[in-house]
């Protein structure tokens, strides 16, 4: 999403012992700085998936918005919500479509009428960035007797969930990004948190590494649409081992990343918080965590004319 610019809406339908040995070559050393890389983001995070290890950290407690990174809270509520049937339908209002067309918000450009599956509308929701499929998570998951009710219902869910994790210095007051006052708030180390709880869940990992994905609904005339949708996340496909996660992008937050990756046993998780070169550095830094030096060479994958940009 970018969270109050005005997206393209054309999403397709379609990181010496001092003794010397006599005769014994010496090993090569890691091909990684000895230093912390150095990022031009105002607030960045690095840590192991699994133990929670800080690996990297500027301005870690700092508050600062995060657009659309958002979106990773409002999948985590639905993945997290008891009794969760992925393939259960959805109907699409007009609601939805005229949100993101007053906000000049990015969308998944889903149809009124159209009925999708809980998990199409998580790629939705994280590929493209659609805050229309944000909204209609929001809409189904929350509780009350009209759609704002139940709106501002799913995002106390999130807020919930935030604490659970531990995430003393993030508040939400929105469901997608999209900030009233500004009071949608985050730090890298508690995005990094969610991050670390959202790469467990398996249907999670499996949406966020999709560079792009083809989906069939059903029409609202009863027939099949195919959704087509890009993943804006250029780190996928660029740096070797990146599984996700999600862009954000806001006039007052600044380009946003959070991400991740995996190189043998070690999973590594991130965010980048206001960040022009977000994928650069996110790629310094995993070279950092994984002790390589692949940032270098890294060539960013292009998203096809008419995708989503976040």
């Amino acid at each position: 999403m970018r969270s109050t610019l005005g997206a393209r809406r054309t999403a397709a339908v379609v990181l010496t012992t001092g003794a010397a040995l006599v005769a014994t070559p010496l090993a090569a050393a890691p091909a990684q700085a000895a230093t912390a890389p150095s990022v031009s983001a105002k607030g960045a995070y690095l840590a192991d998936a699994k133990s929670g290890k800080q690996l990297f950290g500027k301005a870690a407690d700092t508050k600062r918005q995060m657009a659309s990174t958002t979106k990773v809270m409002t999948v985590a509520v639905v993945l997290d919500s008891a009794g969760l049937n992925l393939d259960r339908k959805l109907t699409v209002k007009q609601t939805y479509r005229d949100y993101v067309a007053a906000k000049g918000a990015s969308t998944a450009d889903l149809r009124t009428g159209d009925k999708l599956t809980v998990r199409q509308l998580l790629y939705a929701t994280l590929l493209p960035s659609g805050c229309d499929a944000a909204y209609a998570l929001a809409d189904a998951f929350g509780s009350g007797s009209t759609v704002k009710a139940r709106a501002a219902s799913f995002i106390s869910k999130m807020n919930k969930k935030a604490a659970s994790l531990g995430m003393k210095n993030t508040k939400f007051d929105s469901f997608d990004g999209i900030s009233k006052a500004g009071d949608n708030y985050t730090t890298p180390k508690d995005l990094t948190k969610l991050a670390a709880h959202s790469v467990k869940n398996s249907t999670f990992r499996t949406v966020v590494k999709a560079k792009e994905t083809k989906q069939k609904a059903t029409a609202s005339n009863g027939g099949t649409r195919t959704y087509t949708w890009y993943n804006t996340n250029k780190l996928l496909g660029s740096y070797n081992g990146a599984i996700g996660i999600k862009t954000g992008t806001g006039t007052a937050a600044g380009p946003c990343l959070v991400f991740a990756a995996t190189r043998g046993d070690k999973t590594l998780v991130g965010v980048i918080l206001n960040d022009a070169n977000r994928y650069p550095d996110a790629a310094k830094l995993l070279d950092y965590g994984f002790k390589s030096n692949s940032a270098k060479t890294m060539r960013l994958r292009s998203l096809p004319s008419g995708a989503q940009q976040d």
